[in-house]
């Protein structure tokens, strides 16, 4: 999911459904977003719901926003599998309140995660870089390419989120005080490409990314700790704002990405498909490694999920029934 939306990190409890008053799998549709992990989790459904539950789901193509809201003004999609609730807090916090929704599971039981990065190569040469301030201490392990007297933190275009927030925090933490150019890369291709130069190189690099994504399946990164808790209320302020002109130190949120499903619907499924909607949750790791393959195969949503369930057997087993999985070997 690209970071181009701030998060407001809603912490909302987990919300249990109760049997149905009739089973049925019939045919839910099934929300695929405009990305990578949406687009693998949404096929995976369909395959284990249509193979594995006797389901006939149909995928059609959405987005966060209008998926959501239709899920609460019209009940339809009746799935989404990753559903980034913190873009729209509003809609979802009211499609919960008026039981419209039911949020059977999470997605990435991790969350969505932005922040900073270093290679795991100079984590692992560096031991002692432990948070940003102690980063900071040393400019010279990450010396910019525009002048390597001075550190370099690259960041992504302007537009995104993550690149207010990645300016914010570098006023919070004075890095040109310490040494530190924020560096702009100009474009998603620009970022992933200063990666992939890094890594090329085994060079040092520190700078704003986020997970899932296929580029950290591809080049291990370490999250950076930022030494602080993550301040909610600092962040609507000031971190999250970009002519805020004194943001504190802060740290990044976790997004929630639950499994969301309509209320009409949950009501009349078979409680097992539910119970396999609920289970189904794989981390950002695993994601990552996924998207890789897929992009390095330019492989569909459909062919990542064959992937998965043929090299991951031991994870999907407990999200599913054993007769469910006999038939899903079947297909495979």
């Amino acid at each position: 999911m690209k970071p181009r939306y701030l998060s407001t990190a809603l912490a909302l409890p987990l919300i249990t459904f109760g049997a149905a008053a009739w089973a049925e799998c019939g045919s839910p549709t099934i929300a695929s977003m405009n990305w990578q992990s949406a687009e693998i989790l949404a096929s995976l459904d369909q395959f284990i719901l249509n193979n594995g539950y006797d389901c006939s789901a149909e995928i059609v193509t959405s987005d966060t926003v209008p998926a959501i809201t239709s899920l609460v003004e019209k009940g339809q999609p009746e799935i989404v599998p990753e559903a980034w609730v913190d873009l729209v807090p509003e809609v979802f916090a009211a499609g919960m309140a008026e039981d419209k929704i039911v949020q059977v599971g999470r997605s990435l039981p991790d969350g969505g995660q932005q922040g900073w990065f270093i290679p795991k190569y100079v984590a692992d040469a560096h031991p002692e870089l432990k948070t940003v301030t102690d980063i900071l201490a040393h400019p010279e392990i990450f010396p910019s390419p525009e002048d390597p007297s001075r550190g370099a933190i690259y960041n992504g275009p302007e537009g995104w989120g993550g690149t207010i927030v990645t300016n914010q925090l570098a006023k919070a933490f004075d890095v040109a005080g310490k040494g530190f150019d924020v560096i702009d890369t100009g474009s998603a291709a620009g970022l992933d490409g200063s990666i992939a130069k890094a890594y090329e190189q085994k060079a040092p690099w520190l700078g704003f990314y986020w997970a899932p994504t296929s580029l950290l399946g591809k080049y291990e990164m370490v999250s950076v700790d930022f030494g602080v808790p993550m301040d909610m209320d600092e962040w609507r302020r000031c971190t999250s704002i970009a002519d805020c002109p004194d943001p504190k130190p802060n740290a990044f949120p976790r997004d929630n990405v639950f499994t969301l499903v309509a209320k009409p619907y949950a009501d009349k499924a078979d409680p097992a498909v539910l119970d396999y909607l609920a289970k189904r949750s794989w981390s950002n790791d695993t994601v990552n490694v996924l998207m890789a393959w897929m992009t390095d195969n330019q492989a569909t949503g459909e062919e990542g999920a064959k992937e998965f369930l043929k090299n991951n057997e031991n994870l999907w087993l407990g999200w599913v029934t054993p007769e469910a999985a006999d038939k899903i070997r079947a297909a495979l």
